[in-house]
C-alpha cells in the first residue's frame, strides 16, 4: 500500500493506493474514514484491481475547510478529478457509500469522461431540477428530518464526544440494534445515544475512527449537510434533468432508515440509464459493507469484472446481475 499526499483543488488529501490493475476509487460517507473500506479493498485487490481510497475532504488526515460552501459536489467531484490527475489516470470506476455515494453519482453526471461506472451503496442518485428533497420535506412540515439537525450550527457539540457518538452511530444505524433502539430518519438524537460496541465493525477500525474524529472534530463532516441547500440552488438550473449514463449499480440494506427515501428500481432507471443492478439486502442496515461484507463483495466484484471487460462494458443491461435478498 502506498499513501499519497495530494494537493489539489485548494486542499491536501490523504489517499491510500493498493494493488495494480484497473483503478477503482472508493468514496466514504458520514461518519467514516477511508479505511472503512478495508474489507472491499482486500477483495478487489485480490481480484486484480487497483483500489484508491482517500480520506474525503473534511475527514481523517485530509484537509477540512471551515466554510460549508467548500463541500458542494463541485468541490468534492473536483477532488476526485484531482486525484486522477495526480495519479496520471484517464478514468476510474467509482464506489461510494452514504455521502460518498452522493459524490460518486454527481461525479458520474458531471464528468462522464473521467468516471466510467458507479457502484452506489445506501444513497441513491438525486436528479436535479424542481424543488429539492429537502424543500419538499420543509413544505410537508417535516422539520424533524435528521439532516436539518445536522445542519444546525450546534451539531458539532452533539457529536463532539467521538468515543460515544461514533460507535453509537455505527450500532444504531445498523440492523444489529433491536428495532426499538435503531436510529430513524426523523429521530436525529437517537443516532448518538450511548450504545453497546457494534460487533460488525472491526475493533481496530473503530479505534482509528474514534481517534480521527476526536482529533479533527466534526465541523468538516457536518459541512456536507450544510452545503446541500446551496448546491441544489446553484446546480438545479444547469443540471435539471441530467442523467447518469454510465454502467451503474445500486445496493442498500432493507433495514436502512433511508430506504423509504430511495426510489424503486423502475424510477431509478429513469435517471440512471444503464442500471446493471438494484439489490436490497435483507437483515442489513445502513452499513452493508460491514454488516454483509461477503454479499457486497460478491455483487461488487461481479459488477467490476463486467464493466472492465471490453466485450460487455458498454452494453446496457435490462436487468440486474443478481439479488441477495
Amino acid at each position: 500500500m502506498h499513501r499519497h499526499r495530494i494537493v489539489t483543488n485548494g486542499v491536501f488529501l490523504s489517499v491510500a493506493d493498493h494493488g495494480d490493475g484497473p483503478p477503482v476509487l472508493f468514496c466514504h460517507g458520514f461518519p467514516a474514514i477511508g479505511s472503512s473500506w478495508d474489507r472491499q479493498v482486500a477483495a478487489v485487490v485480490a481480484a486484480g484491481f487497483r483500489a484508491i481510497v482517500p480520506d474525503m475532504r473534511g475527514y481523517g488526515a485530509s484537509d477540512a475547510p471551515d466554510d460549508a460552501a467548500a463541500y458542494m459536489p463541485f468541490h468534492t467531484v473536483g477532488d476526485l478529478v484531482g486525484i486522477l490527475d495526480h495519479l496520471d489516470l484517464t478514468d476510474t470506476i467509482l464506489v461510494g457509500h452514504d455521502f460518498g455515494a452522493s459524490v460518486a453519482w454527481n461525479a458520474a453526471m458531471m464528468r462522464p469522461d473521467r468516471f466510467r461506472a458507479v457502484f452506489g451503496i445506501s444513497v441513491a442518485f438525486q436528479p436535479l431540477g424542481g424543488p429539492s428533497f429537502l424543500d419538499r420535506l420543509r413544505r410537508a412540515g417535516r422539520d424533524d428530518f435528521y439532516m436539518f439537525a445536522q445542519m444546525d450550527p450546534q451539531a458539532e457539540k452533539v457529536w463532539a464526544d467521538a468515543s460515544v457518538t461514533i460507535p453509537a452511530n455505527y450500532y444504531r444505524s445498523s440492523s444489529e440494534a433491536p428495532p426499538k433502539e435503531r436510529w430513524n430518519a426523523f429521530n436525529a438524537p437517537g443516532m448518538v445515544r450511548p450504545s453497546p460496541p457494534p460487533s460488525h465493525v472491526d475493533p481496530g477500525y473503530l479505534r482509528q475512527a474514534i481517534d480521527a474524529f476526536a482529533r479533527r472534530g466534526f465541523r468538516g463532516p457536518l459541512n456536507y449537510y450544510r452545503a446541500l441547500d446551496l448546491y441544489f440552488a446553484i446546480a438545479s438550473p444547469a443540471f435539471a434533468g441530467a442523467k447518469v449514463k454510465q454502467p451503474s449499480y445500486f445496493l442498500m440494506g432493507a433495514d436502512d432508515a433511508l430506504r423509504s427515501f430511495a426510489p424503486d428500481e423502475g424510477t431509478m432507471r429513469e435517471a440512471i440509464l444503464d442500471l446493471r443492478g438494484y439489490v436490497v439486502l435483507d437483515g442489513v442496515g445502513h452499513w452493508p459493507q460491514w454488516e454483509a461484507a461477503d454479499a457486497v463483495n460478491r455483487q461488487l466484484l461481479a459488477f467490476l469484472k463486467k464493466v472492465s471487460d471490453p466485450r460487455t462494458a458498454s452494453h446496457p443491461d435490462t436487468g440486474s446481475i443478481g439479488h441477495d435478498r
